[in-house]
């Protein structure tokens, strides 16, 4: 199995940015075979993708991140990020990481806030 712990979320004006990273431990080569997601779930609503980069460095966004949003993977430090600019108030959620390698693996989540 693989653990996945998030962290660098925080409370951030509409405009600034943030970057999140997500480590892996555990079972790492599930990590480093794997396609890594970034998801995100608002207050009340469903949780949705964010953000995708295969264990190549392929990249792909949900529109509403495209060209605000970068997502990148050291496999040696077994760590993502996702780089978050020009933050606005609908971006506030939790953020999860999440592999998917037989089953399911997610993070516990952390939270970004943008203020108005």
């Amino acid at each position: 199995q693989v653990q996945l712990v998030e962290s660098g979320g925080g409370l951030v004006q509409a405009g600034g940015s943030l970057r999140l990273s997500c480590v892996a431990s555990g079972s790492t080569f599930i990590f480093r075979g794997n396609a890594m997601d970034w998801y995100r779930q608002a207050p009340g609503k469903q949780r949705e993708f964010v953000a995708r980069i295969s264990s190549g460095g392929s990249t792909n966004y949900a529109d509403s991140v495209k060209e605000r949003f970068t997502v990148s993977r050291d496999n040696d430090e077994n760590k993502a990020y996702l780089q978050m600019n020009s933050l606005n108030p609908e971006d506030t959620a939790v953020y999860y990481c999440h592999v998917r390698s037989m089953r399911d693996y997610w993070g516990q989540g952390t939270q970004v806030t943008v203020s108005s």
